[in-house]
């Protein structure tokens, strides 16, 4: 195997083209040639729907079978909901301890969501941590590649800091 990937969706609603030429198509693939751990992330979810989560059960179930339709195969690949790993809740927790306000502020992402979501001075820390739990998802599973699209790729960057300073701080190495 080439190395270890983690890749995730969060389950806010039907699957499109998009979600299929955009990652499905290509996660299909990488199950060929790497250790893959795909996630429904949830906790992503509520970070813009903690207030509609009544379709959020059915939206997973739903999720998985497109998953599984498209060539996702459970034999060869990791599937997970993330909920349902209390060690990504945890170690975010640790990681959010160590993460420096103005590294979140920074993110591009951020400020495009705030804009688009309207939201100005109601920013929770749900939204604004969102890329402290994408690096407790990551490094959980000591991925070395993570399929993302330009969106993401901050987030992956913060990624790298987080992992950096917790391997300094604590002398407990994550790959970064």
């Amino acid at each position: 195997m080439a190395g270890i990937i983690f890749s995730g969706m969060r389950p806010t609603g039907k699957l499109h083209l998009g979600n299929y030429l955009g990652a499905l198509e290509n996660w299909v693939k990488l199950q060929e040639e790497y250790k893959c751990f795909f996630g429904v992330v949830d906790l992503h979810a509520l970070t813009t729907g903690y207030d509609a989560t009544e379709d959020l059960k059915e939206n997973i179930k739903e999720m998985l079978i497109d998953w599984f339709s498209a060539g996702i195969d459970p034999e060869r690949s990791t599937v997970l909901i993330q909920s349902y790993v209390p060690e990504h809740a945890e170690l975010h927790l640790l990681f959010s301890m160590i993460t420096p306000l103005p590294w979140l502020e920074r993110n591009p992402v951020l400020k495009e969501q705030v804009r688009d979501l309207g939201l100005k001075d109601n920013i929770g820390y749900g939204l604004l941590g969102y890329p402290v739990l994408m690096a407790s998802d990551i490094l959980i599973y000591k991925a070395n590649a993570v399929p993302v699209g330009e969106d993401q790729v901050h987030h992956v960057e913060l990624t790298r800091e987080i992992a950096r300073k917790f391997n300094n701080l604590y002398k407990i190495f994550f790959l970064c």
